[in-house]
């Protein structure tokens, strides 16, 4: 009756070999997080310096306003968008490599099988020797690998489980990215339909005032001059109509790309009718910008580089292995797990690097060198963040408090005009007076719409400047 071969000897080693690991010491610097210099909190956003009210940021932040539209397209983007793929895949990558780097730190056991038949030479052969013809049958568990003594697979799995995690948070950034890139596409494409809006109106109320001007230039109280240039105001009108109906399609091309969806059409609506979330509240403390995905794998593209200096440290100092093998050999197969048949067999290495020319140590002045590129880079990821934070609190407040003169601008550039027809009409003023009162509204109400929306897209990028509501969902 067979026997189940026993690998105890093989765990045994397995065993030494992770208290050994555990015990050994692990070379190379612990990651510390380095301390910069930072002011404790950010400027101010409300005029008078006072904390404004402000909603709690969510991870779906472009609920905030309020728009069907806009959320559907947000939600396709991050779920159709090829970029959002490719990051996802490259996390996958990540993890495999991860769990390829720890596997090398535990033993692999193979196990072997073979048979032979052969034949000795009788007249070679010792008259002992016999039979001539002979089998040999072997299986055997067998094991090589190496002792982490000084923690350079410990340090290679640390470096590969900060690369996962920052390809992760790498993907989070594509994501928040795209969300932002969405959500200004379509308020440009808002924007877009109010100034085609309000160029419409400029077209058929410069219709109708060159049919006034004609209606006068017929009856003798105007000259052809006027007529002209109420031709020439009606013209200007409707080709600045056009080009906004270009950039239009560009637009919504665009959220055709990003939403996964090419003949995407958009049916126009008002910019106004969008809720414009609060102004940020003053003294926002600097300490948020952890909150940032970008800054998370700045972080852990730091904690890589600091890991691989202790692997090459590592490669410095003796390399310990063991090998092992347990199993048996027989000439027949049904005697081949006898106790007999037994076999096995284990070895100690030990390789000491005596003499390489400096490539070692050339390998550690390498990975000094990127630790250090990694730190200066995570530095300026934190700079870069405190910035556009302060950045978009400044625009947020400014767009917030030009909206109101903006707004008085309108109405007085549209009292302007009515009493340029008036006086015109009289006969008090020529139509000079109008045509100018005509582009100061016109420009008016452009110079709101745009500053509506130049408003909402600060509102974004202040949100993108705190992550987004984005929370880390991933472990150190």
């Amino acid at each position: 009756m067979n026997k189940i071969i026993s690998l105890k000897p093989v765990l045994s080693v397995s065993a030494l070999t992770l208290f050994m690991a555990i015990s050994g010491c692990a070379v190379g610097p612990d990651y510390k997080r380095p301390s910069l210099s930072l002011p404790a909190t950010h400027a101010p956003s409300s005029a008078d310096g006072s904390a404004a009210p402000s909603n709690k940021l969510q991870a779906s932040w472009w609920t905030l306003f309020a728009d069907p539209t806009l959320d559907s397209l947000v939600q396709q983007t991050l779920a159709n968008n090829s970029d959002i793929r490719f990051a996802a895949a490259q996390v996958e990558e990540a993890e495999s490599v991860l769990r390829q780097t720890d596997a090398s730190i535990f033993p692999e056991v193979d196990l072997g099988t073979t048979g032979s038949r052969s034949r000795v030479s009788t007249l070679t052969a010792q008259p002992s020797i016999a039979p001539f013809v002979r089998n040999d049958r072997r299986i055997a568990a067998s094991t090589s690998f190496e002792l982490d003594f000084w923690g350079k697979l410990r340090r290679a799995s640390e470096a590969a489980r900060a690369q996962a995690l920052a390809s992760a948070y790498g993907r989070d950034v594509v994501m928040l990215t795209l969300a932002g890139t969405t959500t200004q596409a379509y308020f440009s494409l808002r924007s877009l339909d109010a100034q085609i809006a309000a160029l419409t109106d400029s077209v058929k109320t410069r219709g109708a005032t060159y049919d006034v001007v004609k209606s006068r230039v017929d009856a003798g109280f105007a000259s052809d001059l006027d007529l002209n240039q109420a031709l020439g105001a009606r013209a200007d009108a409707a080709s600045q109509l056009k080009e906004l109906e270009r950039q239009r399609a560009l637009i919504e091309h665009q959220l055709g790309t990003l939403t996964g969806k090419l003949d995407r059409k958009i049916t126009a609506d008002a910019l106004q009718d969008l809720p414009v979330p609060p102004v940020p509240p003053a003294g926002l403390p600097s300490t948020l910008l952890d909150r940032r995905p970008d800054i998370r794998v700045a972080e852990q593209n730091l904690i890589a580089a600091n890991a691989q200096i202790g692997v090459a440290k590592a490669a410095v100092f003796p390399t310990i292995s063991l090998t092992g093998t347990y199993g048996g050999q027989s000439a027949a197969l049904d005697q081949l797990f006898n106790s007999g048949a037994r076999i096995w067999s284990t070895a100690f290495g030990l390789a000491l690097p005596i003499f390489d020319a400096g490539r070692n140590l050339a390998r550690l002045d390498q990975s000094e060198a990127r630790q250090k590129q990694s730190l200066a880079s995570y530095q300026k990821t934190v700079e870069t963040a405190f910035r556009e934070v302060s950045d978009a609190i400044s625009n947020v407040r400014q767009s917030t408090l030009a909206e109101a003169d903006l707004r008085v601008r309108v109405d007085a550039a549209s009292k302007s005009l009515e009493l340029a027809g008036i006086r015109y009409d009289a006969g008090y003023v020529g139509y000079l007076d109008v045509l100018d009162a005509q582009r100061t509204a016109n420009d008016a109400q452009l110079a709101l719409v745009r500053n509506r929306q130049s408003r909402l897209a600060y509102t974004v990028d202040f949100i993108k400047s705190l992550g987004g509501g984005w929370e880390p969902p991933h472990k150190n």
